[in-house]
């Protein structure tokens, strides 16, 4: 009776060491589909629903969210256009230095892409157990690196395991 009321601390040798997440399946990637890339992001993506998502998401959700993404490279692209080709043409006099406005442009977009992708995450994705991103990814063909949209899967914890 006395030992009733006693805290025992568990030990490493006493815990099973058992992993109660569920696997998860591998990121579906969505590759850039447009004619222009500048510094690995390219000018839009595909909107075509991939297969591994059906019973995840609606294709109208994953339609609108691509598309929001295109409306923002739509707009960062024309001007990145114009300061990459003044950048080319003064790149020899300026010693490469002109081309910084580029690369500030190029990390403004990316940034308004992750704006995006951080509201819809909140908003709908996570809410299904999916999670989008942003990533710097190589290419297939060559050593180049792109930038890529990532729908991740978010690990579900086994309900079956005691607190």
């Amino acid at each position: 009776m006395a030992d009733f009321d006693t805290i025992y601390e568990e030990t490493e040798d006493d815990s099973n060491n058992v992993d109660f997440v569920l696997p998860v399946p591998d990121p579906i990637i969505v590759r850039g589909a447009g004619n222009i890339t500048i510094f690995g992001l390219s000018n839009r993506f595909n909107v075509e629903f991939p297969t591994s998502l059906t019973g995840k998401v609606a294709p109208e959700e994953y339609r609108e969210t691509v598309l929001r993404i295109n409306s923002t490279l739509k707009k960062a692209l024309p001007v990145n256009v114009k300061w990459l080709l003044c950048g080319c043409i003064c790149c020899c006099c300026t010693l490469g230095c002109s081309l910084w406005p580029v690369v500030c442009l190029n990390k403004r977009t990316r940034h308004s892409i992750e704006k995006v992708l951080d509201w819809e995450n909140s908003h709908l994705y996570n809410k299904l157990g999916l999670h989008w991103r942003l990533s710097k990814q190589r290419c297939d063909s060559s050593s180049m690196m792109e930038y890529v949209l990532k729908v991740e899967y978010i690990p579900k914890v086994s309900i079956f395991h005691p607190d």
